[in-house]
């Protein structure tokens, strides 16, 4: 954004996007690449086991699961390339930008927000959705929790996010769509909406967030009025 745009009136300073879920329907590329990268050390998961760590980093969902089935010949590192190169493959060949993602960005601007993004996902991936969809120049700052000694549900990408953006954490809206990412930007101290998908969105623990939403489309400024006293 213009350096010279006034400052948000109001409380709220920035808005920091979450990526997977958020601006690309990219969950389901998760799932895929988890279930077929552990299927071949013969961990058997499914679409709802995936859930449980849906907004974790690709590191910690491995070692969450190896806790759990204790396979022999533990290489995180190369099952963490094979689903990282799973996720980067099918969102090239399929992704789509989230319903409301242009709508969302247009919104902030009017309000004179600065605009971040802060993922559990790696650089590799992030610079891939970018590339993507196009969305390079709407960002003042994109921050991956690979640079966190702890990913989500862990406040620490947040935080460093708000401080790179120069404002406080209390000035800072987050829009997340798992219950891991929420709990992050509230242990963060921010005001956070959840846009969960379809197959959490009954999940009760999204009380947690501010505001809980179908979609980016509904953002609208009785929300934003409401979140920004």
């Amino acid at each position: 954004m213009s350096e010279n745009k006034n400052e948000a009136a109001g409380s709220l300073k920035a808005v920091i996007f979450d990526m997977d879920g958020i601006l690309i329907d990219s969950e389901p590329f998760w799932r895929e690449a988890e279930i077929a990268a552990f299927a071949r050390i013969g961990v058997r998961l499914t679409e709802s086991m995936c859930l449980e760590t849906m907004g974790l980093r690709v590191d910690e969902v491995i070692h969450y699961w190896h806790r759990k089935f204790r396979w022999e010949n533990f290489v995180p590192g190369e099952l963490e390339n094979q689903i990282t190169g799973g996720v980067i493959d099918l969102i090239r060949l399929k992704g789509e930008a989230k319903q409301g993602m242009s709508e969302a960005f247009e919104f902030f601007k009017d309000k004179n927000l600065k605009i971040a993004l802060a993922s559990s996902s790696s650089y590799k991936i992030i610079h891939a959705v970018i590339e993507h969809l196009g969305i390079a120049g709407e960002f003042e700052c994109i921050y991956s929790a690979e640079e966190e000694k702890y990913g989500k549900p862990h406040p620490g990408v947040y935080l460093a996010t708000a401080e790179k953006l120069r404002a406080a954490p209390s000035e800072c809206l987050a829009i997340e769509d798992s219950f891991n990412g929420v709990l992050a930007a509230k242990a963060a101290k921010m005001k956070c909406i959840a846009v969960p998908e379809p197959l959490t969105r009954s999940d009760p623990r999204f009380v947690i967030a501010d505001v809980v939403l179908d979609s980016l489309l509904d953002i609208n400024p009785e929300i934003w009025n409401e979140l920004n006293k």
